[in-house]
């Protein structure tokens, strides 16, 4: 075998695992200490679409000013988040300043990566009337049994 062929082989070999590759997609969200919950909202919704197409998503958090000498106010910030993100997000890198700004990594759960729907959220009074009316039929089939 010559050393030319042996050469495009190899640079063959390597196009293609090129190809196959998968490149993952960073979306960035900024954000600052003092931002109000509505535009959390916001950020919160954004962040659960680049999710859910599978790309990571780096939640900053930008300090002006005076405001670095409170950074438990963006940590409470970026904690609310993951705590929001929890069901369809992992944190992969947990905040951690880098330079004037305190940032996480949040990386797809690997159930909603593959796209799989996510259960419904049940609220506190939802669980409550479900779990009345569960003990209401066991009451009328104990009663049944007599």
């Amino acid at each position: 075998m010559d050393y030319g062929k042996y050469e495009y082989e190899r640079a063959k070999r390597m196009r293609d695992a090129r190809k196959a590759q998968k490149q993952v997609e960073i979306k960035e969200i900024r954000l600052r200490p003092r931002t109000d919950t509505h535009d959390l909202d916001f950020k919160v919704r954004d962040a659960r679409r680049f999710l859910a197409k599978g790309a990571k998503v780096k939640i900053r958090v930008r300090f002006r000013g005076r405001e670095i000498t409170h950074p438990e106010i963006a940590r409470n910030v970026l904690r609310t988040l993951a705590e929001e993100l929890q069901d369809e997000a992992i944190v992969e890198k947990p905040p951690a300043f880098e330079g004037k700004s305190l940032l996480m990594i949040l990386a797809p759960a690997a159930h909603s990566a593959k796209g799989k729907p996510r259960p419904k959220k049940t609220t506190a009074s939802q669980h409550s009337k479900a779990k009345s009316t569960t003990d209401a039929d066991q009451a009328a089939q104990n009663e049944g049994d007599d």
